[in-house]
């Protein structure tokens, strides 16, 4: 296939989190605002004046430091993002709203928070003098009082934090405007993600991944001319005359921001075609409907609890519903296996990967590649082994059943 045009330059903002258009922003006076979780709506981190970036820590392999400060039984995806705030990697933040959701990224963040106390000397981790780091309680179920907490705390947390600190608008009026922006994005997004549901899709599993992602880590005004032209250029692009993969998967897991992990399973021969994983689109960008009369708040709350598919929930019939969601995937991206990802130490997604395996397989017959990984690929060649492998096992499967 022809390359896309913004390609590169994509790839470029996402070699280090203070790109070339946050900078820009900065340097238009814009507040830069980090958050780690799908808990933290991204929506309400796009107000006037403001934009949000999802902290990424692309290169890292080696977080010694961050170690020491975290232990070694902590995540990798957690103890890389400490290793390079400590490098002045995010300096660029002016502020950091967190969510107690996963222990690991909350300790991280817990690091960055200034405590002000006479008994503990300050490490300044973020050298900003205008930062803060503020954390909201997330909910573990999704119930009538589950949304109210949750509004609450958003609306106390972070609107009134951020109206506090920076005077930011966080009237209805610039709610609305921040939905309205999101939601174009998702729309642009899902226009573009489409197109991997064709029976030869016109666009790469990594390809796909590298558009995500800049979406999320890039302010949203900067990058929407970019999606656009991306959107319209896709509606030319053809196929390769032959097919340049052997099947096609969903992958599924725990945080993945790594494009290349995407480009070494599609290197192995399995073309992803679906991506319901943190930092992935299945989740991050579906459109916000806010109901005629609904509070906007309201239906930003209740938008994010209603669609994460997140492990952390945890009632028999939430986990029900995340196999069948997964199930439905497979099925509407036309999809021949599941590769379910967890990353070393994630205690939700270890247990929910080892489900995962059980159920997809013997409940509804889809083919299960399992693994555990590092936040960056250092055992390419391992997996590199195990995903080729799978492919064809799946390969195999095809000629039995006849297909």
């Amino acid at each position: 296939m022809k390359d896309l045009k913004h390609l590169i330059f994509f790839e470029d903002l996402l070699q280090e989190a203070n790109n070339k258009l946050v900078r820009q922003a900065k340097d238009d006076g814009k507040l830069a605002l980090g958050y780690t979780c799908y808990f933290m709506p991204e929506v309400l981190l796009d107000l006037p004046g403001c934009f949000s970036v999802r902290l990424r820590a692309p290169r890292c392999t080696s977080p010694d430091i961050a170690t020491y400060y975290l232990s070694a039984r902590v995540c990798h995806y957690a103890r890389s993002l400490m290793e390079r705030a400590l490098e002045g990697g995010y300096n660029f933040l002016d502020a950091q709203l967190a969510t107690e959701t996963c222990t690991a990224t909350c300790r991280f963040q817990e690091h960055l928070q200034q405590k002000g106390l006479d008994s503990v000397e300050d490490m300044r981790i973020i050298d900003n003098d205008k930062f803060f780091c503020s954390f909201i309680d997330v909910p573990f179920k999704n119930n009538e009082n589950g949304y109210e907490h949750y509004k609450t705390q958003l609306r106390a947390h972070v609107l009134d934090e951020l109206s506090a600190h920076f005077g930011v608008d966080t009237s209805d009026a610039a709610l609305l405007k921040a939905v309205e922006q999101h939601n174009e994005v998702c729309r642009l997004i899902n226009e573009i993600g489409d197109y991997r549901k064709l029976d030869n899709p016109t666009i790469t599993g990594y390809e796909f991944s590298v558009i995500v992602l800049v979406s999320m880590c890039c302010p949203k005004e900067l990058i929407l001319p970019y999606l656009r032209e991306t959107a319209e250029e896709m509606k030319t692009r053809k196929p390769d005359a032959k097919k340049s993969y052997r099947c096609k998967v969903v992958v599924a897991g725990s945080e993945n921001d790594d494009p290349d992990f995407i480009k070494l399973i599609e290197s192995c021969g399995a073309l992803v075609v679906c991506d319901r994983y943190c930092y992935g689109a299945v989740e991050a960008r579906q459109p916000i409907v806010i109901e005629e009369g609904q509070d906007v708040l309201d239906a930003i709350a209740r938008h994010y609890l209603k669609t994460s598919n997140c492990p952390r929930f945890m009632p028999q019939d939430e986990m029900r519903t995340r196999k069948q969601r997964l199930a439905e995937l497979c099925r509407d991206y036309k999809a021949d296996g599941i590769i379910v990802t967890s990353n070393k130490f994630c205690e939700y997604w270890s247990y929910e990967r080892v489900i995962d395996t059980v159920i997809m397989r013997r409940d509804y017959g889809i083919p299960v590649c399992s693994i555990e990984k590092e936040y960056i690929n250092s055992a390419s060649g391992q997996l590199r082994t195990r995903f080729q492998a799978f492919v064809e096992s799946i390969e195999i499967k095809q000629i039995q059943e006849g297909s």
